[in-house]
């Protein structure tokens, strides 16, 4: 079950969140919470991305600009590991010896 959090709930759970700095945050998209017609709801992995943001913001003193590019490059990286986890498990479900065929391309030079 996916845990749903209000706007009051988020700041109060980020601690070193901002009303302001949330809404600067969705205003500049990077974070994307669902709408509804009582404003605003967010996930768990929204407020992990929040937490993530003031941590980049505040300790590492980034402006939005930079954050855009530093939270535009992890998601390709997430986007990456999902799509090469989704390759190995093809490859997994494949006969042995077309799994060693492929584990010798890779070996090659």
């Amino acid at each position: 079950m996916t845990e749903r959090f209000s706007e009051d709930e988020v700041v109060t759970t980020v601690g070193r969140l901002t009303r302001s700095q949330l809404v600067r945050f969705i205003e500049s998209d990077l974070i994307k919470p669902q709408v509804d017609a009582g404003g605003y709801i967010f996930q768990r992995i929204d407020i992990a991305r929040l937490e993530l943001l003031c941590d980049l913001s505040q300790d590492l003193d980034l402006d939005e600009t930079a954050l855009g590019i530093v939270v535009s490059l992890l998601d390709q990286l997430h986007a990456a590991r999902h799509d090469l986890a989704t390759l190995a498990g093809a490859i997994d479900a494949l006969p042995a010896e077309l799994r060693s065929q492929i584990e010798l391309a890779l070996k090659a030079p």
